[in-house]
Formats: C-alpha cells, structure tokens, sequence
C-alpha cells in the first residue's frame, strides 16, 4: 500500500472518528458514594478535606437540598436506578429481579412489560454501553448467593453489559463490601474494629481496586468512539467499618471539629434506633453518646474515609481528562443517603430525620450556565433518571415518578419540588417543614426555620393536614 494511500485511509479514519464523537450523545459517568452526609468542603464545612469533589462542584451545579428515597443502600438505590418509589428494604432491588424473572411476557429487547427497564437497560436499549464497577446496586458488583457473586442470581437483569468488582484479597464481594486492611473481612462484626486507619497505599482497602479497575474500563470504552457509554462507579466509603488509608487520618488528628447539633435522643415516637449497626462493631466497650472523646475519634475517622472517597473520585475525574472526555462525559456524583454522627443519639441511617435523608448531589457537563452555583431548590433522587435522559437526548421515560431538573441546571433559582421518603413510616420535606407520619397515627412536624429537632405538630394542625395530602397524593406512587 502507497504512502499516499496510508495517509489518505488515516485522514478519513481520523474525520469520522470526529463526526461521530460530535453526533453521538455524550457519555455518563455516574460516581456513587455510600453513606455520604452533605459534609464537604463545597457544601460549606471548611473541617473537611474533599477538594476533588469541590472541584467538581465549582464546575458544575451542587444541589445543596437533595434527598433520598429511603435511609438505606438497597431501597435509595432502587429509586436511583429506577426513577421510582419503590420498598423500603435492602431488598427491593433484588424484589424487583424476582419480578422480572416472574413475569410472563417479554419484549424482544428481554426487559418484561410487567416491569419498568432501569436506568441503565434504557440507556443500553438506546445505543449506551453500559459498566458498573463497585457498588452501584446493593451488592458491590450486582450479584446475590452466600458470597454475593452467583451470576445466576442478578440485581439488575439486563441492565449492564459488564457489572464488577475487583475482590482482590478480599476473596469476593461480600468481603470486601465491609473489608478492612489487608483483606481483613467481616465474619463476627463484635470482632472487627469500627474504626481503623492502617499505613500503606490506596489499595490496601477496597476503594482502591475498584478505581483500579473502573480507570481500565474507563480506557477500554474510550477506545470504542462509536457508541457512548455509561459508566458507574461505586465507592464503599465511608460505609462501615471506617477504615481508609492514615495519610487520610493524618489532617484531622489534632483538628477541631463543631460541636454535635441537637445530640439527644428525641421525646415521643420517632424512627429514632439504638444504632445497631454501629453497635455491633468492637468499640473497645465506649459508647460515642456518653463518651465524647470517643464520639471525636469516630468523627474524625469517619472525615478521613470521606477524604480518601474524595480521592478516588479525583482518581476517576483525572482519568476522564487524561482520556479528554471531560467535554463529551455528563458527571454525576450521588451520595445514597445521609448518616448520623451522634444528631439525635443516632450513629448510623435508618431514620427518617434530616441527617438520614440529606445526600450530596452534583451534575456536571460541558456548557453548564452558571458553572459553579449551587441551587437551593429542592430536588430527590427519582429525579435523576429523566434528568440524564434530557441531559443525553435519550427518549424520555414515561414510566417514572421522578421529573427533569435541567430547569435547575439552566438556572439555579428554578423552582424544586418537595421530597418524599420511607422506611418505618413516611416523610414528606417542604421548604420550611418535614413531616413524618407513622402506620399507627403518631404524627412529627419539624420547622427548618426554628428548632429543627422539636416536633411542632400539635402546634400547627393546618400544616399537618396540608402536608398529609401532598404526601398521600404522591406515596400512592409506590403502589403503582
């Protein structure tokens, strides 16, 4: 073959290699943190060193009220991957794969007509490849059996083309869902530290084989010009045990942290828990509510599993750009719920006060206006399944309860909406008000703009009764 030739075939590859990287929708990563509180440098808390995730703030829209469907991994994450309300346990991912499985008829795509496609299976069924690397769904790497890698027994039926999670050490998922240095894994909690902070590089703890990997399949659907993907990617910490690498530790060992707002256990009926999750760790027999020194320690290590979840994500960010796909990738970054540290006497999630609900949420993507403002509106995480479909000219789907905040993203006064959750009871969030109403009648009211932490309901009627039918017009939803 002549030179001419080469050099002709290479000027051709290389201009449709461009024109389908300008036609073609832009690619989403999708960055998923575990019990991430709205505790960063960027949502105003100067204690804390998360400069990656600011940095991506500062280009792209925070949402300084997003809230979650449920205060637990598995049910927020179904709302997340579905755009839906839905149950309100760990297992309504997997609930909704029994459904699938169950369903009579199927579509020649395979996604039965009984059962609403995920996030992930529309994406794919519209031209996206789709990788989930971590964990995305409840199981770190969407599979279930004894040790949560049985391929015959997926969370997300035809959802992902590639679903992972490096174990390494750790030996399988389940491992290193709570692992510790060193491919120490949970078996008996009350022998596993609640903290922990080892020497040695990223790697030693799980987050630092899922980056590893998520950065290759990051290099392996750049190589592929001609299809977007869809990339998540899963990050276990600052889940329980916290344990990150101590150069983490090392900024917050002689720094002050604010005091605990509102750290006693509430009056009445509450979702108010004894923190069992917490609790079954060794905790060297100290209690964080009546030990304030050790309620500092589990703070502090808690701040450092966040700044060593921030530099993975930097890990991630500083890959995309290397690749130059920052300007043809959409970024999102979820936190799956809030958490307690010592607000209410709770250490952990599984209530439906503020702390448990409240997640960090930003969206970046090359020509954002106002780059860099964070929005006050109110947003949930149903809403995130049709924002993306906007965001990536993807059909949009008739089948969720969320909707579009690309109004927000245009302009970060727009209007939000009120916010929805369950567990034990259900909750609805206003701009001033939250309330919760239980199965048996008790009712809580909280007022944002006095003392968040008393319940006012007997002192505001019309408000419970106003809030009361918002909630039920929306919660119908989940049966839907």
């Amino acid at each position: 073959m002549s030179r001419l030739l080469c050099t002709t075939l290479l000027l051709l590859t290389t201009c449709l290699t461009s024109a389908i990287a300008q036609t073609r929708s832009p690619n989403v990563l999708l960055i998923c943190v575990d019990d991430l509180r709205p505790e960063l440098g960027c949502y105003g808390k100067d204690y804390i060193q998360s400069p990656h995730i600011d940095s991506l703030a500062s280009q792209g829209r925070l949402f300084e009220r997003h809230y979650v469907q449920a205060p637990t991994c598995g049910a927020s994450r179904f709302a997340m991957l579905t755009g839906r309300y839905g149950p309100s346990d760990n297992n309504a991912i997997f609930k909704r794969a029994d459904a699938i499985a169950k369903s009579a008829t199927a579509q020649s795509s395979g996604q039965s007509t009984a059962v609403p496609p995920s996030l992930p299976a529309w994406f794919r069924q519209h031209g996206y490849t789709t990788v989930s690397v971590g964990k995305v769904s409840h199981h770190p790497g969407g599979a279930g059996g004894k040790d949560w890698d049985d391929e015959s027994q997926l969370e997300m039926p035809m959802s992902w083309d590639r679903h992972l999670l490096p174990a390494g050490p750790w030996q399988h998922p389940r491992g290193a869902m709570h692992g510790l240095a060193h491919g120490e894994i949970r078996n008996d909690a009350s022998k596993m530290d609640v903290f922990q902070s080892a020497e040695g590089p990223d790697s030693i703890y799980p987050d630092g084989l899922i980056v590893d990997q998520a950065l290759g399949q990051m290099d392996l659907l750049a190589a592929d010009p001609s299809a977007p993907f869809l990339l998540a990617v899963g990050i276990i910490r600052p889940h329980l045990p916290f344990g990150s690498p101590a150069k983490y530790m090392q900024p917050y060992e002689d720094a002050t942290l604010p005091a605990i707002p509102h750290p006693h256990r509430p009056q009445g009926h509450t979702t108010w828990h004894k923190s069992g999750e917490f609790n079954r760790y060794n905790r060297w027999g100290k209690n964080p509510n009546e030990d304030s020194e050790f309620a500092t320690l589990v703070r502090k290590h808690y701040a450092a599993c966040v700044s060593y979840a921030d530099a993975m994500v930097g890990r991630v960010l500083d890959r995309l750009d290397q690749l130059g796909l920052r300007d043809d990738t959409i970024i999102v970054l979820w936190g799956d719920h809030g958490w307690h540290l010592g607000e209410h006497a709770v250490w952990g999630k599984h209530t439906l006060f503020e702390e448990a609900l409240h997640s960090p949420l930003i969206i970046s993507y090359d020509g954002i206006p106002s780059p860099g403002t964070a929005s006050k509106s109110m947003v949930e995480t149903i809403d995130l399944f049709p924002t993306l479909c906007g965001l990536a000219d993807v059909p949009a789907p008739d089948f969720v309860h969320g909707v579009s905040v690309e109004p927000i993203l245009k302009s970060p006064t727009a209007p939000g909406h009120p916010a929805v959750s369950y567990a034990r009871a259900t909750t609805i969030r206003d701009d001033q008000y939250r309330l919760v109403l239980h199965p048996g009648g008790d009712v809580e009211l909280y007022d944002f703009a006095g003392d968040e932490a008393a319940n006012v309901a007997a002192q505001h009627p019309d408000v419970v009764s106003q809030l009361t039918e918002r909630l039920k017009a929306r919660t119908h939803l989940r049966s839907h």
